[in-house]
């Protein structure tokens, strides 16, 4: 398992080896020691397994959680190809604005972590993209919360090409500054605490 630390504070990457034959292939996207080894920490309690099916050019995101409660993510691709964002949504955090992105696809089998206050947007390369989402709580449609993809402060680059496919939500979401000078963001100090709380259920390994 390769890891890789993200810019963004408390966020990683994991790329597994996959097993090819002839039959096809095999692969754990999740391994708990090697997680360990990288965060200090075992992985959440899970409340929530999930998932989506998309088209090419969907454009799910910018997600994130009300915090509280807040949610914590680990993130992968078993179908299809998805340009995956990590943006640091947290008021206060070293690294509040920064974001990051990553392909995902059952090729490579990466998959993302992102813990309580990142907001997390991803675009689909190929039809019938399916993103699969292990979730600290469940999925309460009050708490969840977005920020507008095209923002021209985070600059995201999304794919050209094909027009992107918004929901509702996503194409009235507020800027990160708009959603800020509203109070909706993440504060930084709360998410770290609703991260150790999930650190002290889990266990530190």
């Amino acid at each position: 398992m390769q890891v890789r630390r993200l810019a963004i504070e408390g966020a990683f990457v994991f790329t597994p080896h996959v097993y090819t034959d002839t039959r096809g292939s095999f692969v754990s996207p999740f391994q708990e020691s090697a997680f360990v080894e990288a965060t200090g920490h075992r992985l959440f309690p899970v409340a929530q397994t999930s998932y989506s099916l998309s088209r090419r050019g969907v454009v799910r995101g910018l997600h994130y959680t009300a915090t509280p409660p807040g949610m914590a993510k680990f993130v992968h691709c078993p179908r299809g190809r998805a340009l995956d964002f990590i943006v640091d949504l947290r008021l206060g955090s070293p690294t509040f604005g920064r974001w990051e992105s990553v392909v995902l696809d059952p090729y490579d089998a990466r998959a993302a972590y992102l813990p309580v206050g990142v907001g997390h947007l991803f675009a689909a390369l190929k039809d019938d993209t399916a993103m699969s989402y292990t979730l600290s709580r469940e999925y309460v449609a009050e708490n969840e919360r977005a920020i507008a993809p095209t923002d021209p402060e985070l600059r995201l680059p999304l794919p050209g090409g094909v027009a992107p496919v918004l929901s509702e939500r996503d194409r009235a979401a507020p800027t990160l500054a708009e959603a800020a000078a509203a109070g909706l963001l993440p504060d930084y100090d709360r998410c770290r605490g609703l991260d150790e709380e999930l650190r002290s259920a889990a266990g530190t390994g």
